[in-house]
């Protein structure tokens, strides 16, 4: 049997995700969470076989979920389920070793038949999500990612310097690097960018 927690802040689609992983007959959901945090709380609780998370919850996302499953050790596998082809999502999934990468839509007997596969130590990845790798690279280094990270968190450029013991002018050429290499007019512009590509969180 294939025990499996669930993590999905829409009420409905859990319900419906529930019960149709249940109509498996080598299959039990054990537990569902309704944010990423939770999701991660009944993981560790339950030690299930397989998490399968929505990508975008509160609290915590399914990425964050995975990528803390994986730094403390937790052997349960992570399927992703997402509406969104972005590139850095992808990017974030494969370094955090997702076996499993699956967009909304799939059908039912596929997301079933994608448990088994990741459960027996495959890869399972929709073939639209793999094309999104190579239509777009982030353009940003680690630092600048870091410094627009700060900046999405409401940090002004003072506090950015202050946070990452950078002079506040080293700070300043960083953030108008950003926003050349974005092409975008100003921070808050080049944040909403980084953000909605999943370059940043």
């Amino acid at each position: 049997m294939i025990r499996i927690v669930l993590g999905e802040d829409q009420q409905m689609l859990l319900g419906a995700l529930a019960a149709l992983l249940e109509l498996e007959g080598d299959m039990e959901v054990v537990a569902q969470g309704k944010d990423g945090a939770e999701a991660l709380e009944l993981v560790r609780v339950h030690q299930p076989d397989i998490l399968i998370a929505d990508i975008e919850m509160p609290v915590m996302s399914g990425l964050d979920v995975a990528e803390s499953l994986k730094q403390s050790g937790n052997p349960c596998k992570v399927i992703i389920l997402t509406t969104f082809a972005r590139s850095g999502y992808f990017q974030r999934a494969i370094a955090a070793g997702i076996p499993g990468y699956l967009l909304k839509d799939t059908p039912s007997h596929e997301l079933a038949d994608a448990v088994r596969r990741v459960h027996e130590g495959k890869r399972v990845i929709s073939p639209e999500l793999s094309l999104v790798m190579f239509e777009e690279k982030n353009p940003l280094t680690e630092r600048e990612m870091e410094v627009l990270g700060l900046a999405a968190a409401g940090q002004t450029t003072k506090e950015i310097s202050k946070t990452l013991f950078l002079s506040y002018g080293t700070v300043r050429n960083y953030m108008s690097e950003i926003i050349s290499k974005l092409g975008a007019t100003n921070r808050m512009e080049a944040v909403n960018q980084a953000r909605s590509k999943g370059w940043i969180k």
